[in-house]
């Protein structure tokens, strides 16, 4: 029986959460989810029709692309926080990001308006559940949505081997 027990916590350990939907009016802007996958803590970011979002490091990259000149804004980054059962143990990668960049106008910026994904190695503090909070932007062409939601999600044992194709994402700068 116990067995059985370990087998199926190892087994919900790769399952997705249910998705964190944020909305404009009607209109999904973007929905996170997220998963336990090996080592790794994955969090996957879903596009509704015409929204974007924006990569970890697009306040780096527009940094060295500005190199000193002021911008006429800066779209605010994807943050992932991790608390409760789980911390953060390794560096972050993302999905490749792309440029929407608009170099005429000094404003540089890199994000996803396909699904992306976000994945850490973490480790187990303890907790049988953590909390994701993720922060960021969406936007149209036309309108902007601050991100500020939190995922919950059990942490199970760690499981054996790992789905994550790490060559599929980029280290975040």
């Amino acid at each position: 029986m116990r067995l059985l027990f370990i087998a199926s916590v190892a087994a919900a350990a790769a399952v997705w959460t249910v998705p964190v939907e944020v909305r404009h009016e009607d209109a999904v802007c973007v929905a996170y989810r997220a998963r336990i996958d090996g080592p790794y803590l994955v969090v996957q970011a879903a596009l509704g029709p015409g929204w974007h979002t924006f990569a970890m490091d697009n306040q780096k990259r527009a940094a060295e692309k500005l190199a000193g000149k002021p911008a006429l804004s800066v779209d605010k980054a994807t943050e992932i926080v991790a608390s409760g059962g789980l911390e953060i143990e390794g560096p972050w990668y993302q999905t490749t990001p792309k440029d929407f960049s608009r170099p005429g106008l000094r404003w540089f910026s890199w994000g996803f308006n396909q699904p992306a994904l976000f994945a850490a190695k973490v480790k187990r503090t303890g907790g049988a559940s953590a909390s994701l909070r993720v922060r960021g932007q969406a936007c149209t062409e036309t309108v902007c949505k601050n991100i500020d939601v939190t995922i919950s999600m059990p942490v199970g044992a760690p499981a054996a081997t790992s789905e994550l194709d790490l060559k599929q994402l980029i280290p975040v700068q």
